[in-house]
């Protein structure tokens, strides 16, 4: 009777299989503390290095999928689990995602590299492709900007990284350039020679590069004359709107014309002809 109730002794195979299920359990619950506190020591790493904390924030998760993914494989390695056809089934489901969401991807990419090489800072103006603005933020799949007329344009980092960043204000100034036309008959040394006391009345114009003014062109009906100026990068839409002011009230008050195109009729045996002066 005794006999009948006993239990069966468990085989060596099944014995050896609970102790791999067990080690593989104890290693997983220490694989993941063991991960999470590397990805940690990473972020602070990361941190104490002015990383931007989007990019810290990233890496640190990333740091952590990885291990926690190498983790689980060789968990399942030492449960009994074939290895081989674990990573080529990771392989293969790795392959399909990152066709499906190449577009996504290829922003996440860009986001990293546009937040850890920082071709361009919040605050910074500047024009990504066809899009102008001051940037407002940059995240990891798009970068905002408030454009002029205070429109918000939501860029893809892709668009922005496959194309030439002109970056506006990152040495700190600008240089603006005005045209104006003389007339002819007016002195071309005098009207430049106001032009430069003009610049040096204005404590907005940079010294250094020298401001200058300089003969452009010969036009149709008027001498053109070219101006250049360094303002810092914060004074440089009201410095040159009111230089350009200064300009036209200092010629009215030296009597230096600036002409305008004029159309001339004249009457040649009862037809009209014109002749643009």
């Amino acid at each position: 009777m005794h006999q009948l109730l006993a239990r069966p002794p468990l085989s060596e195979r099944t014995i050896t299989m609970l102790i791999n299920l067990s080690l593989a359990l104890l290693m997983l619950l220490i694989g993941l503390w063991l991960a999470a506190r590397l990805a940690n020591i990473g972020r602070r790493a990361m941190q104490r290095a002015n990383l931007d904390e989007t990019l810290v924030g990233f890496l640190r998760n990333l740091i952590y999928g990885v291990l926690v993914a190498v983790l689980i494989v060789m968990a399942l390695q030492q449960a009994g689990v074939p290895s081989a056809p674990l990573v080529a089934a990771l392989g293969a489901g790795g392959l399909a995602i990152g066709l499906a969401l190449q577009g996504t991807l290829s922003n996440l990419a860009w986001g990293v590299l546009l937040i850890l090489f920082r071709p361009l800072r919040v605050g910074d103006y500047v024009r990504a492709g066809t899009v102008e603005g001051t940037v407002e933020g940059i995240s990891l799949m798009y970068t905002l900007l408030v454009m002029p007329d205070n429109r918000e344009a939501v860029v893809p980092n892709a668009k922005i990284g496959s194309d030439a960043i002109i970056n506006f204000n990152r040495r700190g100034t600008r240089r603006f350039e005005l045209k104006v036309g003389i007339g002819y008959q007016d002195d071309i040394g005098k009207a430049m020679g106001l032009i430069r006391e003009l610049f040096a009345a204005d404590e907005r114009i940079l010294r250094d590069p020298e401001p200058g003014v300089w003969l452009d062109s010969l036009g149709d009906s008027a001498v053109v004359l070219v101006m250049r100026a360094h303002t810092r990068c914060a004074d440089s839409w009201a410095a040159q709107t009111d230089f350009l002011r200064a300009v036209k009230e200092r010629f009215d008050a030296e009597g230096i014309s600036i002409p305008f195109p004029q159309r001339q009729v004249t009457v040649v045996q009862g037809r009209v002809s014109e002749q643009t002066t």
